[in-house]
């Protein structure tokens, strides 16, 4: 019997044949993506205390993150960090910020906080330029706030992840100051982590958007696409969407790459998964093996879905893993180009090239 969903669902409910599914080891649950790993204790309970979260703001020891822009402060230099301070290096900056509690790790408090609204930093001020934010904040040398996904691919993997979960969370407060119900302001509590609209008793929490990422394959092509959203010439990824309300993961994967490229999909097997705060989703990376190869686009979406040979694919990994990548280099090369390491597609698309 077949399974009902869109159009020309054909996955057997028993279950892909032998020739449908996917070959290949079975991926280390292990596997740690930028944007994962953060080694803080997140103190569900500790956060549900006021007077606990205003000593250890009070606390000397505790570490603050400053983010302008939704761009954390970091060092600057070969080897950058995050740029923790404490309280008393952010007092001007941070009088009337909303501090969000991290979490704990060696019984030290981390907190986010978003310095963008409470300074005097002129507005035409963004970090990029001979102006740094830093220092009109009076912040020590050496310091900048930097761009959140450049600067992730230099920080230690474990504050990549503290700087996906700080980001997200800061990203939220400034998008839900306002309650959806009845429109009146809500203020924040629970350290960060939720939201309360006096007016109308309701409460709201951060949310985190599933979205499915999927590399493709017909055995000896993967299916890659160019979105209309980013149309350089030659970047391709693997495609992806949100997974939609009362649907699986695989049952998305299914749909979007029928919706994306025409291709229907057998068998689906999960890789890994990975934090995207851009501004707060959860890519789930698959493989997927392809039951048609016959490419219909949607052109509303996609500027082009095309099989790319192995070969081809192995020789784009290789370059989008150098040093200093970019998507825009050498114009007039010959290939596709594929995402950096820093994202998910990079090495979905990676493990089926190498046959993992």
């Amino acid at each position: 019997m077949l399974e009902r969903g869109f159009p020309g669902a054909d996955v057997q409910s028993a279950g892909p044949s032998r020739s449908q599914k996917i070959t290949g080891r079975q991926p280390r649950l292990a596997f740690t993506h930028i944007f994962a790993g953060d080694p803080l204790d997140r103190a569900d309970a500790e956060r549900r205390d006021d007077q606990w979260i205003a000593e250890r703001l009070a606390d000397s020891n505790s570490r603050i993150l400053p983010f302008w822009r939704l761009n954390p402060l970091a060092t600057t230099g070969d080897e950058p960090k995050l740029a923790w301070q404490d309280k008393s290096a952010l007092a001007q900056a941070a009088k009337n910020a909303v501090p969000v509690l991290l979490g704990l790790r060696d019984d030290v408090a981390h907190f986010a906080i978003d310095v963008t609204g409470g300074s005097k930093v002129p507005a035409d001020v963004d970090g990029t330029g001979e102006e740094n934010p830093a220092e009109l904040f009076g912040l020590p040398d050496g310091m900048a706030f930097q761009d959140a996904r450049g600067v992730a691919t230099e920080i230690s993997g474990e504050e990549s992840g503290t700087l996906a979960h700080a980001r997200a969370v800061v990203g939220w407060h400034q998008r839900h100051g306002f309650c959806p119900n009845c429109g009146e302001a809500t203020r924040s509590t629970k350290g960060g982590k939720e939201r309360i609209c006096d007016a109308c008793g309701a409460h709201q929490f951060p949310r985190t958007d599933p979205v499915a990422i999927m590399a493709v394959t017909d055995g000896e092509r993967c299916l890659l696409g160019q979105t209309r959203a980013r149309r350089t010439s030659r970047f391709y990824s693997a495609l992806a969407g949100f997974i939609d309300q009362g649907e699986s993961i695989e049952e998305a994967v299914r749909r979007e790459v029928w919706e994306e490229g025409g291709i229907r999909v057998g068998d689906v097997r999960y890789h890994s998964s990975q934090p995207w705060p851009f501004p707060s989703s959860l890519m789930i990376g698959c493989i997927a093996q392809a039951t048609s190869t016959d490419i219909r686009i949607d052109p509303g979406e996609m500027s082009d879905v095309r099989w790319v040979p192995r070969e081809e694919v192995l020789r784009a990994l290789e370059i989008a893993s150098a040093p200093n990548y970019s998507l825009t280099a050498d114009p007039g090369g010959e290939g596709v180009r594929v995402p950096g390491p820093i994202a998910i597609a990079h090495h979905i698309i990676k493990a089926w090239a190498n046959g993992e």
